[in-house]
């Protein structure tokens, strides 16, 4: 298969007339300033986006927490309506909902994601006689629509830092290290997988350590310092902020994802980039939450974002959001453009890089990586398109009521045409069947 883009977004930036030359889902050759010769042509090319971060069974919660409760709601209070949610699903109504959000994903932009799966067990907490029988749904979810999946089994044992047990709403979740290793032995049968400790409170030195050593040379991905509470709760067990801990007691290097680091000092900032760590940022759902703002203009490493609780799905609304809540903080404009100074380009370029190094494969558009290609529709961009691929990705970055997605490759595979999905209708048909039986 041959594509040629007249504008391109390669790792070192745009270029103009770029044949592709694609043989077994992977790029075989990148040629600038090559003719068309008879390649399907498209106009602007992107790589596509990695999800670094998902819990897709939560899409199907979407907008039941936006409501008041009887105290102050946060993190803490959502985390409670979260846990009721999650208790009830079947296998079946995990597999929907993971189809729907994989292909909102796809439609939005994202071409790979990283599923971070805690939902192991049965309503009651016994184990399936498929201990795999959750990850076995969502892989097939992802099988069915063509998305790139990084499992991530997560492994949960305890409720807060110094190894409390774990609470009633958290027994689907919770695994010995024994039989954590038989989910993650049986998810690697499956698909790419990694190892995802949930996080340092739920988690003991000793298990933290059992599970780098399990997972060497795989992603390895965790969530930290995602709210206030959680820090101080880990400076009373340790005398430490989490990502201090962390970096004092852990080899963090490329393979780890730290998702969140919303709260960190700048020594902690650093410590991040300098350790080759991804930050795995949510901007949406860090918002939608009330968790904060990461520091990410004065913060110098790898990052990538992610979808993590799913109540909206959509790569440049993402994009968007981290660099607004920026512009809110430091009460500037355009403050994320380390790699160029147009800031749409500045963040995909770095999503794409950062996302794919959590989930550990080639990133960009380079021979040897996957195919994975997103297209603008630059008739719903308008006019603005026509001023150059630049301006065009800016638009769709920061000025589109909605994605303006044309096509998807996967693997050489075209997944969406005309911003929809090949199976869309059908998906969307059996996740709306699955909530009317849930709601």
């Amino acid at each position: 298969m041959k594509l040629f883009f007249e504008s391109l977004l390669l790792p070192q930036g745009w270029e103009s007339g770029v044949l592709v030359e694609v043989a077994d889902g992977r790029v075989a050759d990148v040629a600038v300033g090559a003719p068309a010769d008879g390649a399907e042509r498209q106009k602007i090319g992107l790589p596509g986006l990695n999800n670094l971060h998902s819990h897709t069974f939560q899409r199907a919660m979407a907008g039941l927490a936006e409501y008041k409760g009887a105290g102050e709601d946060n993190f803490w209070s959502w985390r409670e309506q979260m846990y009721r949610f999650a208790l009830e699903m079947t296998p079946e109504d995990v597999q929907a909902a993971a189809a729907q959000a994989f292909v909102e994903m796809l439609e939005s932009g994202f071409t790979g994601v990283a599923e971070f799966h805690y939902l192991h067990h049965d309503r009651n907490g016994a184990r399936y006689a498929n201990i795999a029988e959750m990850a076995e749904r969502v892989a097939a979810a992802a099988d069915e629509v063509g998305i790139s999946l990084l499992l991530l089994p997560v492994f949960y044992a305890h409720s807060n830092f110094g190894g409390r047990p774990p609470v009633n709403g958290q027994r689907r979740f919770v695994n010995d290290l024994d039989t954590f290793g038989r989910i993650y032995e049986a998810c690697r049968a499956l698909a790419p997988a990694g190892v995802a400790p949930h996080s340092l409170r739920a988690v003991t030195p000793e298990e933290l350590a059992a599970l780098v050593g399990m997972g060497i040379d795989r992603p390895f991905h965790m969530h930290i310092s995602e709210q206030v509470k959680e820090v101080a709760d880990c400076e009373a067990w340790s005398g430490m902020r989490p990502v201090e801990w962390l970096l004092s007691h852990a080899a963090v290097d490329e393979r780890w994802c730290l998702i969140h680091a919303t709260h960190v000092t700048p020594a902690e900032r650093d410590g991040i980039a300098a350790s080759g760590a991804v930050a795995g940022l949510c901007p949406i759902t860090e918002a939608n939450l009330g968790d904060g703002v990461f520091p990410a203009k004065a913060y110098a490493g790898a990052f990538g974002v992610g979808t993590d609780s799913n109540v909206l799905i959509d790569a440049a609304a993402e994009l968007r959001q981290l660099e607004y809540a920026q512009r809110l903080v430091q009460r500037q404009r355009n403050v994320l453009t380390a790699a160029v100074p147009a800031t749409g380009t500045s963040l995909w370029l770095g999503a794409a890089a950062g996302g794919a190094r959590a989930l550990g494969v080639a990133g960009g558009i380079c021979v040897g990586a996957a195919a994975d290609f997103v297209t603008l529709d630059v008739g719903r961009l308008g006019p603005v398109a026509y001023q150059g691929p630049v301006t065009a990705l800016n638009a769709a970055v920061f000025a589109s009521r909605m994605p303006v997605v044309d096509c998807v490759w996967v693997g050489g595979r075209k997944v969406v045409e005309g911003g929809r999905h090949f199976a869309g209708a059908r998906v969307r048909a059996a996740f709306d069947a699955m909530l009317e039986r849930r709601l």
